[in-house]
């Protein structure tokens, strides 16, 4: 068994809490998804947001799908001028016998375009995947403001 990286982008909406996790809702769930993830084999989480999105940790998204002994960390990205706005990102490191050819990397709403050699996804039945969330939640994950 390796240990592989899989990486996902999308953008979020707005910098409010409700569009950043559904944003990084939509792509982790397209990320187990497309790869056959099992939350007990995810070694970590590696979640950063660009600069502008700070109203919510995107981690709390993978607390919601009850990834609750993943350990999770958030980071903001370089706010390097001209990049891409309202972008989160995912590094997930998965303990998998895929090789590194067969892991599905996600970009998706616009997000593509950091990686279009990795933009293969077919095409994604938004309201099937909406229902395939309401289905994995965790109710009882919820924001810890100190």
């Amino acid at each position: 068994m390796f240990c592989r990286g899989v990486r996902g982008a999308t953008v979020a909406d707005a910098n409010t809490p409700e569009a950043i996790l559904k944003a990084t809702l939509q792509l982790l769930a397209l990320m187990i998804r497309q790869n056959g993830i099992r939350q007990e084999d995810v070694a970590s989480a590696i979640f950063s947001t660009t600069t502008d999105l700070d109203a919510e940790f995107p981690a709390l998204a993978a607390r919601q799908l009850g990834w609750m002994n993943v350990p999770l960390m958030c980071n903001h990205e370089l706010d390097v001028p001209g990049s891409m706005r309202r972008c989160v990102r995912v590094l997930l490191l998965w303990n998998t016998d895929k090789s590194a050819d067969e892991i599905v990397h996600v970009y998706i709403k616009g997000a593509e375009r950091l990686r279009p050699d990795l933009s293969k996804l077919p095409p994604v039945d938004w309201n099937e995947l909406e229902e395939w969330i309401r289905n994995n939640l965790n109710q009882d994950a919820k924001p810890i403001r100190q």
